[in-house]
C-alpha cells in the first residue's frame, strides 16, 4: 500500500560500470529476451530492454474502471499536458515484479519522459534497488535513478508500484510520495497495479488541485494515517484523464536491482 520514494537532490555517481543491453524481439515474443551487447554505462549493472511495436500506432485514453469513477474524474481545473505511455509498459512491469508479487512483496519503479510539442512521452521505466514488505516499498540508492534521468534529460513524470494482495487505491503513504512528484511536475501520475483486485487491476491517479495538493501540503504526519477533507469538498486524489496509451511508443527498462 505504501511506497516511500525519495525525490531529494542527490550526488551523481562518479564512475560507470558495465551493463547488459537486451531487446524484446517482437510483440509475439515478449517473453524472449536476448542479450545482444555489453556496453559501458552508468550508474550500475542493469538490464536495458527496448520494446518494439509495429507501425500504425493507436492512441487511446485510459479511462476509469467503472462508470461512477468516470463521472467523478477530472475534478481539477488546472490545464494539464497530455501524457503517452506504451500499451505494454504496465504488463512488462508486472512481469518484472512477478517474483515479489508471489511472495506478497511490493515492487516500485519510476517513469521518465521527454516533452515534445507539449506532450510527454514516457520512454523509460527505472526499477531501483529497493526494500519491500507486503504493504510498503522503499527505493534505495536513488542517486542511480537520478543519474539515468539526468543523462537522458528525462522529466520524472510518475511512478508505478504494486499492491500484491491489496486493492487498487492510494494509501496515505502513497499520497505523500506522490505529492513530492506532482509538486515538481504537475502532470505527474501514480500507477497502482493490483493483480488480485477483481474489480480493478490497476489505476492511474493524481492529487486533485487545489484540494488534494492543499491537504498534503499541510499534513505533517508520517506512516499510515487518515487525512482531513479537502477545503472544496473534492476527493483527495482522482483518476487521470490526460494519460493515453500509445501502441507505437518504444520504451526502455532499467532494472537496477
Amino acid at each position: 500500500m505504501g511506497n516511500k520514494l525519495t525525490f531529494s537532490s542527490l550526488n551523481a555517481l562518479e564512475s560507470g560500470s558495465s551493463c547488459l543491453a537486451c531487446e524484446f524481439l517482437a510483440p509475439s515474443e515478449s517473453q524472449n529476451i536476448r542479450v545482444h551487447a555489453v556496453t559501458q554505462c552508468s550508474p550500475s549493472p542493469l538490464v536495458s530492454c527496448t520494446a518494439r511495436v509495429p507501425q500504425g500506432a493507436t492512441v487511446s485514453q485510459i479511462t476509469a474502471a467503472n462508470s461512477e469513477e468516470s463521472r467523478d474524474q477530472s475534478t481539477s481545473s488546472r490545464f494539464l499536458r497530455d501524457v503517452h505511455i506504451s500499451t505494454r509498459l504496465m504488463e512488462d512491469f508486472l512481469q518484472l515484479a512477478k517474483e515479489n508479487t508471489e511472495k506478497d512483496l511490493e515492487t516500485c519503479g519510476t517513469l521518465g519522459a521527454f516533452l515534445k510539442n507539449e506532450i510527454f512521452y514516457v520512454t523509460t521505466l527505472i526499477v531501483p534497488k529497493q526494500e519491500s514488505t507486503s504493504n510498503s516499498c522503499q527505493a534505495i540508492n536513488y542517486e542511480e535513478v537520478f543519474a539515468i534521468q539526468n543523462e537522458q534529460s528525462l522529466f520524472p513524470v510518475g511512478w508505478i508500484h504494486t499492491h500484491p494482495s491489496q486493492s487498487c487505491f492510494m494509501s496515505s503513504v502513497d499520497l505523500h510520495t506522490h505529492y513530492s512528484c506532482q509538486i515538481m511536475v504537475p502532470e505527474a501520475f501514480a500507477i497502482v497495479m493490483a493483480p488480485t483486485d477483481t474489480s480493478r487491476s490497476y489505476g492511474i491517479f493524481r492529487l486533485t488541485e487545489p484540494g488534494g495538493m492543499g491537504v498534503l501540503k499541510e499534513c505533517q504526519e508520517t506512516g499510515f494515517h487518515t487525512h482531513q477533507e479537502t477545503a472544496d469538498g473534492s476527493p483527495i486524489y482522482e483518476h487521470c484523464s490526460n494519460v493515453y496509451t500509445n501502441s507505437n511508443l518504444r520504451f526502455e527498462i532499467f532494472d537496477l536491482r
